[in-house]
């Protein structure tokens, strides 16, 4: 489902190995309906986002996570490939810290809000009512496969 890359080593702090990383994908995957969907997730650092962000946003320093869908309507392309996602590492750990959050709740609702995105949502109630359902469903789920 998930082409997953590191573009940066992996970060001591985030709990994810690539293993759970691929869980969470599939996860998430059943949960939103996109298991034969296809996107890319790019692990990487506040300096790589910051020039994505830069670069295809205009908007200057790191951010958590971005996406970039391959079409308007969130349907994927026509093989199936929905888009792209950038995910901070860094940002993440920092992140997860200042909200008081288990690191693999506040990885699911980066994923999730992300995801969504690539399926066509915009910020709305809709999309985060279902960004919450998700880590309430699914990071529990992940936790239990992460740590046994």
């Amino acid at each position: 489902m998930a082409d997953i890359t590191y573009d940066t080593l992996p970060h001591p702090s985030f709990p994810l190995s690539r293993g759970e990383l691929e869980d969470a994908v599939e996860l998430l995957g059943d949960f939103l309906g996109i298991g034969e969907m296809e996107f890319g997730l790019r692990i990487v650092n506040d300096g790589a986002i910051a020039r994505v962000n830069k670069a295809y946003l205009g908007c200057v320093g790191p951010t958590n996570v971005l996406s970039f869908p391959s079409t308007e309507d969130g349907k994927g392309d026509s093989e199936g490939n929905l888009g792209e996602i950038v995910l901070s590492v860094d940002t993440l750990n920092r992140e997860t810290r200042l909200y008081g959050q288990e690191p693999e709740d506040h990885f699911v609702r980066l994923l999730t809000h992300a995801l969504l995105h690539l399926m066509g949502y915009d910020h709305s109630p809709e999309m985060f009512s279902l960004t919450d359902t998700a880590v309430e469903t699914v990071a529990p789920e992940l936790r239990l496969r992460t740590r046994g």
